[in-house]
């Protein structure tokens, strides 16, 4: 399994955009499991997760890692294709995804108590300003190659993407991206259900 998993294609971005589907991922990366391991741990029905799993296959975001004779049936075990996966940036990222994504994000943040619940054009400045961010500075072409890195730890993936990001910015990408993120910043705080306590002076 490899840590980190580049996502190109449009369709796998659709794939993601289902919260089932994001469970059985979330499932398979903690542990191999077969299908109606899945469904009764989901509670759905074989025949569900079956289609989501075939889905999910021909995207490569799944994968057989052993299959097991029990009696006169074979037993097929799944895996996800990698720890974590991550969007393409540019090109081929659609903005009902980004949408979507933002919005389950900012849910996710609202039950935290960390947000109030925000507006259909709240999420979609959201989602523009996260699109605009990823289409800043393409470091795509390296996530895979830190990702096949099996000797790194992946908590040191993840920081070595965010220094290639900065080593791959000219001065006026890195401005935007810092002038991008003070507005994402922005938006976020006037949705906050806390306000944001002010440091005090030292005398």
């Amino acid at each position: 399994m490899k840590s980190i998993k580049t996502i190109k294609d449009p369709k796998a971005f659709e794939l993601l955009a289902d919260e089932t589907r994001r469970k059985i991922i979330y499932l398979l990366r903690v542990k191999e499991m077969t299908v109606s391991q899945i469904a009764a741990e989901m509670g759905l029905t074989v025949q569900a997760i079956y289609h989501h799993i075939r889905k999910l296959k021909a995207a490569a975001m799944v994968e057989v890692s052993r299959e097991e004779r029990v009696g006169h049936f074979i037993e097929t075990y799944y895996r996800s294709a990698a720890e974590m996966f991550m969007l393409s940036h540019g090109e081929a990222a659609h903005k009902q995804t980004y949408s979507e994504l933002a919005k389950g994000a900012l849910e996710g943040l609202a039950k935290l108590g960390l947000l109030t619940p925000m507006d259909p054009d709240a999420v979609s400045k959201v989602a523009g300003i996260v699109k605009e961010m990823d289409s800043c500075c393409k470091t795509n072409e390296w996530s895979d190659k830190i990702g096949e890195m099996g000797d790194v730890a992946f908590f040191v993936k993840q920081s070595m993407m965010e220094y290639v990001a900065l080593l791959s910015e000219d001065d006026e990408q890195f401005e935007q991206s810092v002038r991008l993120q003070r507005e994402l910043r922005d938006v976020l705080r006037s949705y906050g259900a806390r306000p944001a306590k002010a440091k005090p002076k030292k005398k």
